[in-house]
């Protein structure tokens, strides 16, 4: 009796030593399902992903062009009319930025020689960057400085003479570079008071 019952024991015991084993099994094998799903499924997230930051670009882009509605149209008329607005605006505020400071050599090199000018109430040749510098103070008088550093952006008047400041105290325009006139120089054309034509 005891002979059977030891025999029993130990049937049980062997029969119970396998099961971790079988456990163990599925339980390295899960992982490896677990994986296999998530590379299928990563690509279905990366078209919402993808699309979740385009509405927030959405989202961000007007608000810029909101704020500076003004100088959005200006630039579309500068595109329609002269060319690459991309050229035009930095010339634009580096003109105004130079006037403002009263940095004469700067301006000197943003002007399209030989350029005409009246000093002293006559019409002058100014050959070139050396001759302007020198003339500085009776070419870009204090009331000219005056308009062409506070003239707004959004103010700006657009034609095919170029960008004017003000009133037309001084002019922007494209210098063409080539026959085909696909390289351009963006530069001052024209600066001149216009007290006399106002009276």
């Amino acid at each position: 009796m005891r002979a059977l019952i030891l025999t029993a024991a130990v049937v049980l015991l062997a029969a119970c030593k396998p099961a971790p084993t079988d456990t163990a099994a599925p339980v390295a094998a899960t992982p490896a399902p677990a994986t296999a799903p998530a590379s299928p499924e990563a690509p279905a997230p990366e078209p919402g992903t993808a699309a979740t930051p385009a509405p927030a670009a959405t989202e961000s882009v007007p608000a810029a062009p909101a704020s500076d509605e003004g100088s959005a149209q200006v630039n579309q008329s500068i595109e329609e009319v002269l060319g690459d607005p991309a050229i035009y605006e930095p010339a634009i505020r580096a003109f105004q930025k130079a006037v403002a400071a009263h940095d004469a050599a700067a301006v000197a090199r943003m002007v399209d020689y030989p350029f005409s000018v009246t000093v002293d109430g006559k019409p002058t040749k100014i050959k070139d960057a050396a001759a302007f510098v020198a003339a500085y103070d009776k070419i870009v008088t204090p009331a000219i400085a005056k308009v062409v550093s506070e003239q707004k952006y959004t103010e700006l008047a657009v034609s095919g003479k170029g960008v004017m400041f003000g009133n037309g105290e001084a002019w922007i325009n494209g210098i063409c570079k080539d026959n085909e006139c696909k390289a351009v120089d963006v530069r001052v054309v024209a600066i001149q008071s216009t007290e006399a034509a106002a009276h």
